[in-house]
């Protein structure tokens, strides 16, 4: 078997038993990466020579018996909004083409530490503010089940590498369905932890309250390995949790839903769900039933909110948060003859793209004076009301099960002119994120055309261990997470 088509958890056995080495399995990634991302754009940055010096490194430690853990020499890579020491990170935006940061982020230093072979940075929407990963300033990523669709975004070029089998996993943020939308879309597993489970410090801010880092994986074991390397409580963010970190992937051994009640909420089986994302996902929770779990019926009467009030709080933070990008300490600067002000303009008119200026303006609208209690103040209560139906739903369930998407990957170009059709893709995965609750993606079936399917797992509050128990039971009795898209 080729060693790229392996899973993290499988090639990191392999690695500990020493049948493949690392720096055998990181050429044959970056080869692949060579191979296929030339139709792909799923990589803006290959570090070549540095994933390469890491993996000899982790050869010898392994030698030595100084393996540092299950990601020891396991080639990853990184959504190019994570600050990289010494390498560019431009979070898709011509305003940060040539920023290379003198820091690293503490997602990348604790894989660091881990042994991790970062092979470099990944394509995503500008700043994370998009749906199919179109509003890159590189240019889009494609979809590697049909390379005419989108991968999703905006962590798409983190969904298509897992996918194309460029690597084992990545690192992605989610602030309204940012991991959950692009793994539905191509047919990997991905995980949006707690609010607060993972650190910030060193990821570009889109929207404060609502980002968080998580994993993209073949399977939930290898989620849980990943974040099992970057949760727990970071001095450098007062917003990181406390929380103790159990051993996920330990918890994962002999998985069973036997016992579990899995709530099946009436709003998202609505009118413009996709018949066969409706009955893909209904199968999926058949099996779940068939293999001890029970469905029980439940109600989140704010859902119908959500989307109306993410479309306030996200551009109001964002407006806040990119106030930074001025040209005065980093990035592009247009520092022509002219006074102070009209660099800013002319920084921010060129640095910026349509989708990114578009939000910055809704947000400033929505924080202006006169309109903040009638727009960001009122959004807030309803994202209360909003966490409120989750809680109660929590009080009867120990997870909640629903399509991730309510369609398959669309064709790239297809929503571009229709703002408010592209921000429906998210429709069934920003509650989640308005609630602070984690949430993952696993594949469920392909539509009639080949595209693959998601099923939503949603969870309480720093109970990822049961979103790992339902992931890991569904795909320890499904094979569709092992299907591959013929590329290259």
């Amino acid at each position: 078997m080729n060693p790229i088509d392996l899973t993290l958890a499988e090639l990191s056995a392999r690695l500990a038993a020493k049948d493949v080495s690392s720096a055998e399995v990181t050429a044959a990634c970056l080869e692949r990466i060579r191979a296929t991302d030339a139709l792909l754009g799923a990589f803006l940055f290959v570090d070549e020579t540095g994933a390469m010096t890491h993996a000899q490194a982790a050869d010898e430690r392994r030698a030595a018996g100084r393996a540092r853990g299950p990601l020891d020499g396991v080639p990853l890579a990184l959504k190019d909004i994570f600050c990289t020491e010494g390498i560019p990170t431009t979070c898709g935006s011509k305003i940060l083409d040539g920023f290379v940061p003198p820091y690293d982020s503490t997602h990348v230093r604790r894989l660091k530490d881990a042994g991790a072979v970062l092979l470099g940075k990944l394509n995503m929407d500008e700043f994370a503010m998009g749906s199919s990963n179109e509003t890159s300033a590189f240019g889009p990523c494609r979809n590697p089940w049909d390379t005419s669709r989108t991968p999703g975004g905006s962590s798409g070029g983190s969904a298509a590498a897992v996918a194309a089998r460029q690597c084992f996993a990545t690192l992605g943020t989610d602030t309204g369905g940012s991991i959950r939308q692009p793994a539905a879309f191509s047919g990997v597993t991905g995980l949006k932890p707690t609010y607060g489970r993972c650190s910030r410090y060193g990821v570009i801010a889109f929207a404060s309250s609502l980002d968080q880092v998580g994993p993209f994986g073949r399977t939930a074991e290898d989620c849980a390995l990943v974040l099992q390397a970057i949760a727990g409580k970071d001095p450098m963010d007062s917003t990181s949790l406390d929380a103790p970190v159990p051993d996920w992937a330990a918890g994962m051994k002999g998985a069973s839903v036997k016992g579990m009640r899995l709530g099946v909420p009436k709003e998202y089986f609505v009118e413009g769900l996709d018949p066969e994302v409706e009955k893909a996902v209904r199968e999926a929770m058949r099996l779940l039933e068939e293999l001890g779990a029970t469905l029980v019926p439940v109600e989140l009467p704010h859902t119908e909110y959500g989307i109306s009030t993410y479309y306030v709080v996200a551009p109001a933070e964002c407006s806040s948060n990119l106030a930074r990008f001025d040209g005065v300490r980093y990035g592009m600067s247009k520092r022509e003859e002219g006074a102070l002000r009209e660099m800013y303009f002319r920084t921010r008119a060129e640095g910026f793209g349509p989708e990114v200026k578009r939000r910055i303006m809704i947000g400033t609208y929505a924080l202006s004076s006169g309109y903040y209690d009638a727009y960001y103040l009122r959004a807030q209560k309803v994202r209360t009301l909003i966490k409120r139906d989750f809680d109660e739903a929590f009080q009867m369930v120990d997870a909640i099960v629903t399509p991730t998407t309510p369609g398959v990957a669309f064709r790239l170009g297809e929503r571009t002119e229709d703002p408010l059709q592209m921000y429906l893709a998210d429709v069934f995965t920003l509650a989640c994120n308005l609630a602070g609750l984690p949430g993952m993606s696993v594949p469920c079936g392909f539509s009639s055309n080949g595209l693959p399917i998601g099923l939503q797992i949603l969870g309480k509050p720093l109970d990822e261990a049961s979103l790992f128990r339902v992931g890991g039971a569904y795909q320890a009795a499904t094979d569709w997470h092992t299907r591959a898209p013929r590329i290259g």
